[in-house]
């Protein structure tokens, strides 16, 4: 009996060792947690990239078109940016008596307007699919200030009622009064048509009217001239939007365009560029694409000036002859860490991973970093070998897999 009370008396004062250790273990971890907190990091797949913001100039390929006439201003005929073929009518400037003959045509395309409203039985599927576009774009001017916008968009509604008038004709029976008024507007429309001087395209390609003289400057043939004085001196705004010219047009090459921009030689000598190279730009509207360096030329003061070639959203970028954009000098993908979790032992970089309360260092690769990130991942067993690490490290080899958690 008393033996047995002896055993119970050492399993007690065990026990109390025990949780006098663990004690002792809580009190120093909170203590040490307090004087020098550890923060941690989840692994997480990742992407990382160095990206420049520049502005560019941009460079196309346009063949103005211009008549005898041009003072009498355009009637357009293919609208911005419709792509035509070569022989086609783009544009025809107006004629002598026009004023009177537009505002004929301007009182029956109200009478025609009430006549329709009337004929609701007419209405089939091209009318609707136009009559959204007339109402569509009446909402997206109503809030507009800017004269040459409101303009484009008068010149753009009234084709398209036109449109609609002539399909509404069309299904109307014959002797019938919408007939009639659109019968008699066709006829001063033929009086106007007639004797006007009529520019055709001389090439394919997508047709302009957002002629700003700089057609023979900023082209494909003239990169030998560009500098950074002669684009400074072009004084163009980034962003500002090329205004619609009542003179002439142009037809322009949609296949391709180049951007030339002016960059600092550190950037230059990073990525490694040279003609022919590939980078990817982002435009402003998040579009990504490939570009190829066509041309460069070293300027004073460490910069250069580089032309990039795109065939991809060429349209796009009719409206402008400046723009911002971001170059992607790299971008790299996979394991991604703060680079505070780096550290280094000599030439060797490793993190110190947390798990179950054990921690151990691993080598890794780091692939790419940028200011804040790297993204990294693990040697192979013959990577480390012929850096030297030892039979016995190998053998207790860890690696760094996702979510893992890292000190920081």
């Amino acid at each position: 009996m008393k033996k047995s009370k002896n055993k119970n008396n050492v399993k007690y004062i065990v026990l109390l060792i025990l949780a006098l250790l663990l004690l002792i273990y809580i009190v120093y971890a909170i203590i040490n947690l307090i004087l020098k907190p550890t923060a941690t990091f989840l692994v997480e797949n990742g992407k990382i990239s160095f990206e420049e913001t520049v502005q560019g100039y941009i460079i196309r390929d346009e063949t103005v078109i211009k008549g005898q006439n041009y003072k009498n201003g355009i009637s357009q005929i293919k609208s911005e940016g419709e792509k035509v073929a070569k022989g086609e009518a783009i544009f025809r400037y107006y004629t002598k008596g026009e004023e009177g003959l537009l505002k004929k045509i301007g009182e029956l395309d109200i009478k025609i307007r009430e006549a329709m409203e009337k004929e609701n039985d007419i209405y089939n599927g091209d009318i609707r699919t136009l009559e959204n576009q007339i109402h569509k774009r009446i909402y997206e001017i109503s809030g507009v200030n800017n004269l040459q916008t409101i303009k484009e968009s008068k010149t753009e509604l009234n084709n398209t009622i036109t449109k609609k008038a002539k399909i509404a004709g069309e299904k109307s029976p014959s002797g019938s009064y919408l007939k009639q008024l659109i019968d008699e507007r066709s006829s001063y429309e033929n009086q106007l048509n007639s004797g006007s001087e009529y520019l055709e395209a001389t090439r394919s390609g997508v047709v302009s009217y957002r002629v700003d003289g700089l057609e023979q400057v900023l082209t494909p043939s003239n990169l030998a001239s560009l500098s950074k004085s002669m684009l400074k001196d072009l004084k163009l705004k980034t962003g500002e939007i090329v205004a619609t010219n009542e003179e002439s047009g142009k037809i322009i090459d949609n296949f391709y365009c180049e951007i030339a921009c002016i960059l600092k030689n550190e950037n230059l000598e990073a990525a490694n560029i040279k003609v022919g190279s590939n980078l990817k730009l982002r435009l402003s509207n998040a579009t990504e694409l490939t570009a190829k360096v066509e041309y460069i030329v070293a300027e004073d003061e460490g910069e250069s000036i580089v032309v990039l070639k795109i065939d991809k959203c060429v349209e796009d970028l009719i409206n402008y002859r400046k723009i911002s954009f971001d170059i992607i000098w790299w971008s790299e993908s996979g394991l991604k860490v703060p680079n505070s979790a780096i550290r280094y032992e000599e030439d060797m970089a490793y993190i110190v991973r947390k798990r179950v309360g054990y921690t151990d260092n691993i080598y890794v690769k780091v692939l790419k970093q940028n200011e804040n990130y790297s993204i990294i991942e693990n040697y192979t067993r013959d990577e480390l070998i012929e850096k030297g690490i030892s039979k016995e490290k190998l053998n207790y080899r860890k690696t760094i897999s996702l979510y893992d958690e890292l000190e920081i």
